[in-house]
């Protein structure tokens, strides 16, 4: 990675565009980067590393773009920062803005927030022009993290090489340093093998729990299935035998409930046979009591039968008779048939001849026909003179609808001469109330521009009036939170000298005997401060300062929410001005007012102009009608000339037909009801005729019928004669006498019925009572048994439950003992584990041996070959070992902790170290070339012959085409390195200036 051009814009204390130009400064190969105390030196390396990650290094990455901004940049002016490199063999141009507030546009009151905005860009050689390649800040940073290699942290302790954590490093202890590797190494997979193996460990242990308790809760099941015949073991889950315990009380308890199954089966058997032979007695009681009341019944019923023998004969005589007169029964029918249709047509012909003149009573049936048929003739000839009176009658019908429609067309011109008088000044009022409805609308849209602003200002005036007193309730509520924030500072600042006066017994409380102390170095403590009343530990300094950041925040919200007000107020001010709520409010209710009479006079409109043309319409429908009105009553004076003549006509024609009837029809219908009655009563009369001579015949095969029966008349067999319901009831009678007779002989005659009736009577009760015990003997047997084989059931049920679960929980068990032991040994608490070395500790140890051995090549020559660092992985007192960090001293040879160096030697013992972990991280890294390396700070603790030397080793790395920029105040490297990049400050803001090495090998002291 090459750093070719640095351009700033209002970033951190740059108020106004810096550019630094890399390649001018890296063609020296060494430059330095030099400037007063807080001119901004470390923000050019802050606004590199902003380029590449959207953020800055260490503590200051906190609050990003609410303080990157410069604070002396121009109001319009918006943060920036663009960054041109090479990695990869990619030429990559970056651009980041941290979001901005900023005030809001057209003079509206407040600020508002821009967000972040990031560009990435390459050149491409091939077009010669820069390509856009995201403007997303994740894709961005992803890009930039794989082309690199590292992370943000290992970019700041590889690239940024800050010596102050490199002399930490040195003194730290072994925890200090492995989270140090741990972030440049990125080792956190291996802890998350610790956190799974120890989860791991936790979920099967809880598993094997679980296992004990799920057989523990089987015992107890079997337990209250066995009764006292199993006795539980007195173990706890998760406790070794537990599970041989369980499984050897489960087998004497299936062992006894068998015994027990047994001995109930036997006793069933028993109740079985005794049962059985109490039912046999039963049965044969029962059948003894049954046949001995059968014989009883029918020696009863033989009596009765006895009783009603008389009866029984008489009816099957009468059912004799019966069956007889059957044989007359259709000549009685048809007897009786022929007798009924002469007296209806009879009756008929009787009626007929009522309605006829005198003159036709003695009249036979030919005579009523040929009356009939000259009746007939002469309706025929009436035809035309009916057809003419049809029409004379039409003709009244015309000329009436002529008078009634004449009458109608002199109403309608009445009716629109009256209404066309009045036309003119009905159209003059119409388009007048048309016209002020128009002038209401537009009066309406004129008020309705001045109603709303009127409404606004109102509204604003209620938000100024409301917001005036929150404002004061907010004020109040901020100072004193400022009034708690500086209590709560004052308390832990008086907790803080407390514990510092008392700092001395508290680090006395870590010593112990033989252990070097962490301040003096000394293993022997002859007199170790003590603790007096009231002493203040870390976590109540550590509580009070809580207290103190809580009451800070508190106090930025209600400050934050105090701006707020007090801006809103001044929007509501600006917007209502200083006018009264109360007059606001009556100015708006006027206009209000006013506006709604010029809308209801307005909505007017539009009725008018519907009812004007609908008038004007009417007005036209009422012209028109009149025209024709006059024009049908010109028509009309020839149609009724017409129709006279024609009616005087027909009315002489009809004169002469009507005779002395009323009319035309009703002489017609005289002579159509004479011709219908005479042809009626000729029928009827002939009917009558027939009829009579059919009921003679009947009434002569009756008699023979009868006689050939048996009977002396036909009357007789008629009495004789049964209907279907008392003929069914007879043979029902005769059918029942029969089937009891033979029912009753039946009985008598049965030999078992005879044989038990001569038995003594039967004890039905006393054998029931019987059968009745035995059968509870039985049941009682049987639920025995029925316990006994559910007991059993249940026993083997739960016991091969509890087998099975056994058998599933022993590679359960063997897994939790396999992962208990792995995850000890990772992490470092197994006796197995001799150094107490974490998984992650191991990994990072390996990894310091690496960088320990790359510093030492540095080192050496520093030292003029007198230091050599070496990895150590003894333990400290009582903590883990793995990441000790020793110098062996070739002067003495030995081997001495790096705590003891002094200053100067931390210093190049540091930078060594910090040189030698930038090779292994940039290897880790996948080998990615940083051809830019920055080193701030530590020269000042060197004497002139060690400076010398340090910048002989970076003067070195140029070999590898390298370029390291110095960052330092020294005054003497401003006289031993020529390149500098100086940075200056001043009211308005810092600015840069390039001096000294050009790339044509000239010197000078310009300002670029």
């Amino acid at each position: 990675m090459r750093l070719h051009r640095l351009d700033l814009t209002a970033f951190g204390p740059f108020g106004g565009a810096q550019s630094v130009d890399f390649d001018e400064l890296s063609a020296a190969g060494l430059f330095l980067l030099h400037g007063p105390t807080g001119a901004g030196k470390t923000s050019v390396l802050d606004a590199v590393c902003y380029a590449l990650y959207g953020s800055v290094p260490g503590a200051r990455q906190s609050g990003q773009g609410a303080t990157l901004r410069s604070d002396h940049a121009a109001p319009g002016t918006r943060a920036e920062v663009t960054l041109e490199l090479t990695v990869a063999g990619r030429r990559l141009e970056i651009t980041r803005q941290p979001p901005w507030e900023r005030p809001k546009k057209g003079k509206r009151p407040g600020t508002t927030v821009d967000k972040a905005q990031s560009l990435l860009r390459e050149y491409d050689t091939t077009a010669g022009a820069w390509k856009d390649l995201s403007r997303s800040h994740q894709e961005i940073g992803e890009e930039i993290t794989q082309l690199l290699g590292m992370s943000r942290e290992q970019f700041c302790q590889v690239v940024l090489l800050p010596q102050g954590d490199f002399a930490r490093f040195l003194r730290a202890d072994a925890e200090a340093r492995g989270r140090l590797l741990g972030r440049l190494f990125d080792t956190r997979r291996f802890a998350e093998v610790e956190k799974r193996l120890a989860e791991r460990r936790r979920v099967t242990e809880a598993r094997v729990r679980e296992g004990d308790s799920a057989l523990l809760a089987d015992a107890h099941r079997m337990q209250q299935a066995a009764g006292d015949a199993m006795e539980l073991p007195e173990l706890a889950p998760g406790e070794p035998g537990l599970a041989e315990a369980v499984l050897g009380a489960a087998a004497v308890a299936r062992s006894t409930a068998r015994e027990l199954l047994t001995t109930a089966h036997c006793g069933r058997l028993a109740a079985e046979s005794a049962q059985a032979a109490a039912e046999r007695a039963l049965a044969e009681v029962r059948e003894r009591d049954r046949l001995q009341r059968r014989f009883a019944e029918a020696r009863e019923r033989a009596a009765a039968l006895q009783e009603r023998a008389g009866a029984h004969r008489e009816a099957q005589a009468r059912m004799e008779r019966a069956r007889k007169a059957e044989a007359v029964a259709p000549a009685l029918e048809l007897r009786e048939a022929a007798e009924a249709e002469h007296e209806a047509a009879a009756a008929r012909a009787a009626r007929a001849r009522a309605l006829l003149p005198e003159r036709f009573a003695d009249s036979g049936a030919a005579g009523l026909a040929a009356a009939a048929r000259r009746a007939a003739e002469e309706l025929g000839g009436l035809e035309s003179a009916r057809r003419g009176e049809r029409r004379l009658a039409d003709l009244a019908v015309e000329r009436a609808d002529l008078d009634r429609r004449e009458r109608d067309d002199e109403d309608i011109l009445t009716e629109a001469e009256a209404w066309l008088a009045g036309w003119d000044a009905v159209r003059t009022e119409l388009r007048a109330r048309v016209e002020g409805a128009q002038e209401a609308a537009t009066r309406a849209e004129q008020l309705d521009g001045r109603r709303e602003p009127a409404q606004r200002r109102l509204e604003a005036a209620r938000r100024r009036d409301a917001l005036t007193d929150d404002l004061e309730a907010a004020r109040r509520t901020a100072l004193a939170a400022r009034e708690r924030t500086q209590s709560a500072r004052e308390h832990w600042l008086d907790v803080r000298e407390q514990r510092l006066n008392g700092i001395a017994a508290e680090l006395a409380a870590t010593l112990a005997e033989g252990e070097p102390c962490t301040v003096c170095g000394a293993t022997e403590h002859p007199a170790p401060a003590r603790k007096v009343a009231g002493h203040v530990d870390r976590e109540a300094e550590e509580q009070a300062l809580v207290a103190y950041q809580h009451a800070e925040e508190r106090q930025a919200g209600e400050e934050r929410a105090h701006g707020l007000l007090r801006e809103a107020l001044a929007a509501a001010t600006a917007e209502a001005g200083d006018a009264p709520t109360d007059r606001l409010a009556a100015e708006a209710l006027e206009a209000e007012q006013t506006y709604a009479q010029a809308r209801r006079e307005a909505s007017a409109l539009h009725p008018a102009r519907e009812e004007l043309r609908q008038a004007e319409q009417e007005h036209e429908r009422r012209t028109q009608a009149q025209r024709e009105a006059a024009v049908r009553v010109a028509a009309r004076v020839g149609h009724r000339e017409r129709l006279e003549r024609e009616r005087l006509t027909l009315e002489e024609e009809l004169t002469h037909a009507r005779g002395t009837a009323d009319s035309v029809s009703a002489r017609a219908a005289q002579l159509e009801r004479r011709a219908a009655l005479l042809t009626e009563a000729a029928e009827t009369a002939r009917a009558a005729e027939e009829s009579a001579e059919r009921v003679k015949a009947a009434d002569g095969r009756l008699d023979e019928a009868a006689f050939r029966a048996g009977f002396d008349t036909p009357q007789a067999a008629a009495d004789a004669l049964l209907d279907d319901t008392a003929h069914r009831e007879l043979q029902r009678r005769l059918d029942a006498w029969q089937s009891e007779e033979a029912a009753v002989r039946a009985a008598l005659a049965e030999p078992d019925t005879v044989a038990a009736a001569g038995q003594p009577p039967a004890d039905l009760a006393t054998a029931e009572r019987a059968a009745a015990e035995a059968a509870e003997r039985l049941r009682a047997a049987a639920s025995a048994q029925d316990a006994a084989g559910r007991r059993c059931a249940q026993l083997d049920e739960l016991s091969a439950r509890a087998e099975s679960g056994v058998r599933r929980l022993a590679p359960l068990r063997e897994e939790y003992d396999r992962v208990a032991r792995m995850a000890g040994l990772t992490a470092g608490t197994s006796a197995d584990n001799e150094r107490k070395m974490r998984l992650e500790a191991y990994v990072l140890a390996a990894r310091l041996e690496q960088v320990a051995a790359a510093a030492t090549a540095r080192l050496q020559r520093m030292s003029s070959g007198r230091y050599t660092l070496v990895h150590s992985d003894d333990r400290a007192g009582r903590g883990r070992s793995g990441l000790g960090l020793h110098v062996v001293d070739a002067w003495t040879g030995r081997e001495r902790d790096t705590a003891t160096l002094s200053g100067g030697e931390t210093f190049f013992a540091s930078l060594a170290l910090a040189l030698g972990l930038a090779d292994v991280v940039t290897d880790e890294a996948g080998g990615v070339r940083l051809d830019t390396l920055f080193i701030d700070e530590g020269f000042g603790s060197l004497d002139d012959q060690t400076l010398d030397e340090v910048l002989d080793v970076l003067d070195s790395l140029r070999e590898r085409d390298r370029s390291v920029g110095i960052v330092s105040h020294v005054g003497d490297l401003r006289r031993r390195i020529h390149a500098q990049l100086e940075v200056v400050k001043g009211r308005s803001g810092s600015t840069v200036r390039l001096r000294g090495y050009r790339p044509s090998g000239r010197r000078g002291s310009g300002e670029e």
